[in-house]
């Protein structure tokens, strides 16, 4: 029998040109945060805030898609379980950052228990409409149940001041809470960039190449899968336990297909298996959204555009047609520094 190798994953790579991109978004966002606190702009710092919390949800999708190759068309289930349980939360119970999120986490792996043991029993297009399926059933169950607001969603959900040891922050100002959101999602790519650099996310990749093989390994390809998933459901009801702090209010929308048809499109124009990806790419469709919003209604044509152009011109999103220049430059940079040296 001939020897078979864990693949690399797709972050995965001497020079870590995602990480080099990942500090340069970080300084990027610095920035912007600093200008637009000298001019006064808050409007903008919400919208920049808001392009962070679905950046975590293009995560979760990336996590699946990027790593292991299943197309989830259903994150908008875990992400909005994980917004109402905040909701609730924050509303009915304790004005709690640290509460909600830990409901909310725990609710989203909870579901994502569930939906992954359902979920994993198909592979390939079918895991797509279970998921797809699950998301529709639980959003319909919202749609019309009354307690949580029906059509009209959860209203009047307080704003909070988040404790961090000494430090505290309050979600009502928008410079603050963009910078914490900043930090978080930022500390979940880290984190998730880690363990997809570990034999974990290369196991991940192994199955994606070739589940039939994993088991070869000595590894449990069902067992990563629905690992994996439910790291995405609970990454994704974090970022959705932000949201009613930002907005206010939650509503059923969160839970509906366009959620999750949004988040695999940013994950595309973004970069599959890139983590970073994803983030550059919800940031840039949200400021699009918002710029050609203000000219027409019909921004989604615009939007439906790039898509289609990067899929047929840009297969790898944008950090991924960035990734091998920027290997190119790295590795020469380091040659030369090797010839330079005595």
């Amino acid at each position: 029998m001939t020897a078979v190798s864990l693949p690399r994953s797709p972050s995965r790579g001497p020079l870590n040109a995602t990480h080099w991109l990942a500090l340069l978004f970080l300084a990027a966002a610095l920035v912007f945060a600093a200008v637009a606190w000298t001019t006064g702009n808050g409007f903008y710092l919400r919208l920049a805030t808001e392009a962070l919390i679905f950046a975590g949800l293009a995560m979760s999708v990336d996590l699946l898609l990027g790593y292991t190759g299943m197309l989830s068309l259903g994150q908008a289930l875990y992400f909005g379980l994980g917004a109402y349980v905040s909701a609730l939360v924050l509303r009915d119970g304790a004005p709690s950052f640290w509460l909600a999120t830990g409901a909310a986490l725990a609710a989203g792996a909870l579901a994502g228990l569930v939906g992954g043991v359902i979920a994993n029993r198909v592979k390939g297009v079918y895991f797509a409409l279970i998921t797809f399926g699950l998301a529709q059933v639980v959003a319909k169950a919202v749609y019309n149940t009354r307690e949580l607001g029906a059509s009209d969603g959860i209203i009047g959900i307080p704003q909070i001041r988040v404790t961090l040891g000494p430090l505290a922050l309050d979600t009502a100002d928008p410079l603050s809470f963009f910078l914490f959101v900043l930090g978080l999602t930022m500390a979940v790519y880290a984190g998730l960039a880690y363990l997809m650099d570990a034999p974990f996310g290369r196991t991940l990749a192994a199955i994606r190449a070739n589940e039939k093989r994993v088991p070869f390994l000595g590894f449990n390809a069902w067992g990563h899968k629905l690992a994996v998933y439910v790291l995405a459901a609970c990454v994704a009801a974090l970022s959705g336990a932000l949201y009613p702090m930002l907005r206010g209010f939650v509503s059923p929308e969160l839970l509906f297909f366009h959620t999750s048809g949004n988040a695999v499109v940013t994950v595309i124009v973004g970069g599959v298996g890139t983590l970073i990806g994803p983030i550059a790419g919800s940031v840039l469709l949200t400021a699009l959204r918002s710029v050609v919003g203000s000219w027409t209604e019909h921004h989604l044509i615009v939007v439906g555009v790039i898509f289609m152009l990067s899929v047929i011109f840009l297969r790898k999103g944008l950090v991924g047609a960035l990734l091998p220049w920027l290997e190119r430059r790295a590795a020469a940079r380091a040659r030369h520094g090797r010839r330079a040296a005595p």
